[in-house]
């Protein structure tokens, strides 16, 4: 494996950095509205889960429901 001097290596990171296509700011606030959104989404699902099993879990025990 050659070695590679720091000036090489810079100049290799910047032609790298060159390729990469970077999202617009529009392409960048849906994909993080839609990341919020199924955030909620899932935390709701959750929420009613953990709420179904809590009333099965007390019925059984007999704790109310």
């Amino acid at each position: 494996m050659a070695k590679t001097s720091p000036g090489e290596f810079i100049q290799q990171v910047r032609q790298e950095v060159a390729k990469v296509t970077w999202p617009s700011r529009k392409e960048t606030m849906i994909t993080t509205g839609m990341v919020f959104l199924m955030v909620v989404l899932i935390a709701l699902f959750f929420f009613f889960v953990d709420q179904i099993l809590s009333f099965g879990v007390r019925v059984i025990l007999g704790f109310g429901g």
